[in-house]
């Protein structure tokens, strides 16, 4: 029985059989044809025999295997490869239909070809997951088809697999790469000067145009006969925390992500640059409750800690405590640090609401405010009217733009430190102003 559940009819039988209906149909009226029908359908028949039994009589000749990455970078694209091995002597057609995780609604994977005696094949495919969590592949299926073509054997090849799909490994290692070598400039990250005094030293060097005439070593220019500075290195082991809000202002979509999860790539990023620096990285994510609470250090597994934290936050449609959020940072981070706040204030009122205890923080410690900007709106409020309807809305979008803007300004005239930033360009802000506050020495 398995047997004829493998059999699948190719179109081309179908059109045979539709010239043998009519092959018949005019026999009835020419006699001499219908001999010769006959004939040909038994040799049709027969052909049909012969290609079940070539492609029935061993009991797999054809393998397939799915290889893909033990996780998935969330709204990046994530490579899968699909071997096929032919172990048999004769040449076959092949349509590989993959089963991937229903998330992504790929109903039309579908990739034909053909593979000679004894050869191995590879094809591979991308994938871009939008959401956090577990995704399930299912089995492999191969159409397989000789060179006569009429029937094909279908194949299951069993490759159940669970991937997660993590904050962006991709972007962190990328924004890596970028932040500590020479091309950073090509993608918009600022290499500070040192500014503040609160440095260790590391080397003498000559003087270029540029550094600060104040670090001169006048004993060390002497000696050399030419102009010598004094190199300082950055100060280590300053505690570095993400602050993620988890409420439903966050819910806001962007290109199919939530701006939760833009906050969340943000945070592994900055988080991985600041322990390259040496720094003591920590996390707390909080909405209407406090969620996860990761105390800021630099021991071996502390990124992986904060990896695997963010990959469990979800989101919920609760407003923000901040009175709450205080009084957690007041009693976990005991020493000054630099926060980084993700949230998002959609009015000067919610601003106002929050500012009393976001003053209490900043007396504590470094903050710094992340809010973004609707680019929908912006590109609505620049776009030309062309009727009354359009006037209105575009009144409106000029409204909310200034609005935001008036928040940024009420954030910065109380000594907060903000960043308006598009989602899209979140991890270039956020590591421009980690490094403009570590040059300034500001921590």
């Amino acid at each position: 029985m398995k047997v004829f559940t493998a059999i699948y009819l190719e179109k081309k039988l179908f059109v045979c059989q539709g010239i043998f209906a009519f092959l018949f149909v005019f026999a009835y009226f020419f006699p001499l044809l219908f001999v010769p029908a006959i004939v040909l359908y038994f040799i049709l028949w027969g052909f049909i025999i012969i290609d079940i039994i070539w492609l029935f009589y061993k009991k797999q000749s054809i393998t397939a295997e799915r290889i893909s990455p033990n996780y998935f970078s969330l709204s990046d694209y994530n490579k899968v490869l699909i071997n096929i091995e032919n172990h048999d002597k004769r040449s076959f057609f092949i349509e590989v239909i993959d089963e991937p995780p229903f998330q992504f609604q790929m109903r039309d994977f579908s990739v034909k070809l053909k593979l000679n005696a004894l050869e191995n094949k590879s094809i591979d495919y991308s994938l871009n997951p939008k959401t956090r969590g577990e995704y399930e592949f299912n089995n492999i299926n191969l159409f397989v088809k000789t060179k006569i073509g009429i029937i094909k054997r279908r194949i299951i090849i069993e490759q159940n697999q669970t991937v997660k799909v993590y904050p962006s490994i991709q972007q962190m290692k990328k924004m890596e790469l970028f932040t500590f070598s020479k091309i950073s400039k090509n993608y918009g990250i600022k290499k500070q000067k040192h500014k503040g005094l609160s440095y260790e030293f590391e080397q003498l060097k000559e003087y270029s145009v540029g550094d600060d005439i104040r670090h001169l070593n006048w004993k060390a220019s002497a000696r050399n006969t030419t102009l010598m500075i004094n190199q300082f290195i950055d100060e280590k082991s300053q505690s570095i925390y993400n602050i993620i809000d988890k409420s439903r202002s966050m819910l806001m979509p962007f290109n199919e992500l939530s701006l939760m999860d833009y906050a969340i790539n943000s945070a592994l990023v900055i988080s991985n640059i600041g322990l390259k620096k040496h720094d003591r990285i920590g996390l707390i994510t909080y909405s209407d409750v406090i969620g996860n609470i990761i105390k800021a250090d630099n021991k071996n597994g502390q990124l992986r800690l904060i990896l695997e934290t963010l990959y469990k936050q979800k989101e919920r449609y609760t407003e923000a405590n901040n009175e709450l959020l205080y009084f957690s940072v007041k009693r976990v981070i005991s020493n000054r640090s630099l926060i980084f706040y993700y949230t998002n204030f959609e009015s000067i009122s919610t601003v106002k609401r929050s500012l009393p205890f976001l003053l209490k923080i900043k007396k504590l410690h470094l903050l710094v405010v992340i809010i973004f900007e609707n680019e929908n709106i912006k590109n609505l409020s620049e776009r030309t009217a062309n009727s009354i309807e359009e006037v209105y809305t575009q009144i409106l979008a000029e409204q909310a733009v200034n609005e935001k803007q008036l928040i940024v300004n009420e954030l910065n005239s109380m000594g907060i430190q903000t960043i308006l930033t598009q989602p899209e360009n979140l991890n270039i802000n956020v590591i421009n102003k980690y490094l403009e506050i570590k040059s300034r020495g500001m921590i």
